[in-house]
């Protein structure tokens, strides 16, 4: 594997680490899901965090009917 497909475990971590408790217990995961988006993602709070704001955004119907507009 190259060193650009490498490069999550090259890159800096932002933030505060969490624990996997806290970040299950901060986000009301299932402890399989918790531990899959850690082992992906990194501990970086910052990351994980904003890894979990994004997925609770919906885009609405408006929005997604905009882009079948021609």
């Amino acid at each position: 594997m190259s060193d650009k497909q490498n490069s999550k475990s090259n890159r800096p971590k932002r933030g505060a680490p969490y624990s996997l408790e806290e970040f299950q217990q901060k986000h009301d995961l299932t402890p399989e899901v918790a531990q899959d988006l850690f082992a992906r993602f990194g501990p970086s709070a910052i990351e994980l965090d904003l890894l979990m704001s994004a997925k609770r955004k919906v885009p609405s119907l408006a929005v997604i009917a905009k882009d079948f507009e021609l």
